[in-house]
């Protein structure tokens, strides 16, 4: 095969952090394109499934002690890769992730060596500078700045994050990511109808995804605070894993819920059959503020909703969502959900009393079809697809 024959290599760049719905929409690229993606030996997702070339490779973390302890360590010292000279050989486009990552940064540092193209997507919707960044997320910022080719936002509030952060508007396009729609479109037409409202609250066990603020107005709706429909029987589904989850189930028994909350960890594959069988989806999410700092440092890590894939997802399972306000969640949604401020529970349960709650149990709703079709893996696929040919004309 001569040079002008071959496809064009992209090389997709998460560190430890190589999801499984993160990679779908490349699944969707064109077969003009050679894809792979680097996977660490601390990867924190299982990639069964993911139909494109897996390339292994070592990273400091992976010799480090397992947890909190390891990953302490790897921020204070910097972590990187081993031999990622030679895996990013040959590639035509490294795509890559936010500013202030260490393997963004990695990536950025051996573009002029090996003349890729270097996009990066970015879903954070804070402007930082840097500020508000630790020393190595300073560091890696300037670098992501001065190296990057394009930078794909995910939202229009993150692409005005980055016009504050000092990218040229030519540097930056729009560029939504996607989810299986058909996958939990057709699960929502396969389930027969559920007996009592289950109400379901995806996103990982800490406090910022505001499971607490769900069963507060779940308790509000039980001891009468907030007056439910007549018969209307709710049980709440959390799903995720994390370390607020033993805090959160002492928190259901004390205010008195016992079974009528469930926590469950399951497969991304059981997500569809889940929305299926619920009456509503609930994204309470907080903004969030930690003082975390290395020694001699300043604060880090302040976050808000961005885009929120569950919402996508919801959508297109035809499944009422009540949101909270924050970051980017009413851009995403659009006038198709019902808001409240975040941590105004009784505002959610006053939603829930007067929206799902009196429709029969997992009733359905309809979302305009662009808007579905938009965050569809079929859609973020092209749209790929158009930035890395803009890329590779420039």
């Amino acid at each position: 095969m001569g040079v002008a024959d071959r496809r064009p290599r992209v090389v997709v760049v998460r560190g430890h952090l190589t999801a499984p719905w993160d990679l779908r929409s490349w699944q969707h690229l064109p077969s003009r394109f050679d894809v792979a993606c680097l996977v660490t030996g601390s990867n924190k997702f299982d990639l069964e499934g993911v139909a494109f070339e897996q390339t292994r490779l070592r990273t400091l973390r992976d010799f480090l002690p397992r947890g909190r302890v390891g990953d302490v360590a790897a921020a204070m010292i910097g972590d990187r890769y081993l031999n990622l000279d030679s895996a990013l050989a040959g590639a035509d486009i490294v795509h890559a992730a936010e500013l202030s990552f260490w393997f963004s940064a990695e990536a950025a540092r051996l573009r002029p060596k090996h003349g890729y193209k270097l996009v990066v997507t970015v879903w954070e919707t804070l402007p930082l500078l840097a500020t508000f960044r630790n020393r190595r997320a300073r560091a890696y910022r300037e670098r992501m700045l001065e190296t990057a080719d394009l930078f794909l936002a995910s939202t229009e509030r993150a692409r005005a994050a980055l016009l504050v952060e000092g990218v040229e508007p030519e540097r930056i396009e729009l560029s939504y990511p996607g989810i299986d729609v058909e996958r939990f479109g057709t699960a929502a037409l396969a389930v027969s109808t559920p007996g009592e409202h289950v109400l379901i609250s995806p996103g990982r066990l800490v406090w910022e995804k505001a499971h607490q603020d769900v069963m507060r107005a779940i308790a509000a709706l039980h001891k009468g605070i907030v007056t439910p429909p007549p018969g209307a029987e709710v049980r709440l589904l959390i799903v995720g894993s994390g370390p607020e989850q033993e805090r959160l189930r002492s928190y259901s028994e004390e205010l008195g819920l016992g079974n009528a909350v469930e926590f469950h960890a399951v497969p991304y594959d059981d997500m569809p059959g889940l929305y299926a069988r619920s009456s509503c989806m609930i994204l309470a999410s907080l903004s969030h503020a930690r003082g975390e700092r290395y020694f001699g440092d300043v604060p880090h890590l302040f976050w808000e909703e961005q885009f929120g894939l569950v919402l996508a997802e919801a959508m297109a399972a035809g499944l009422p969502i009540i949101a909270s306000s924050s970051g980017a969640i009413p851009e995403v949604v659009g006038p198709s959900a019902a808001y409240f401020a975040p941590g105004d529970w009784m505002g959610l349960a006053a939603h829930l009393a007067e929206g799902p709650l009196t429709r029969p149990p997992g009733e359905r709703v309809h979302y305009p079809e662009e808007l579905i079709h938009r965050y569809s893996t079929v859609a973020a696929g092209e749209r790929l697809a158009a930035a890395y040919d803009r890329v590779l004309a420039s």
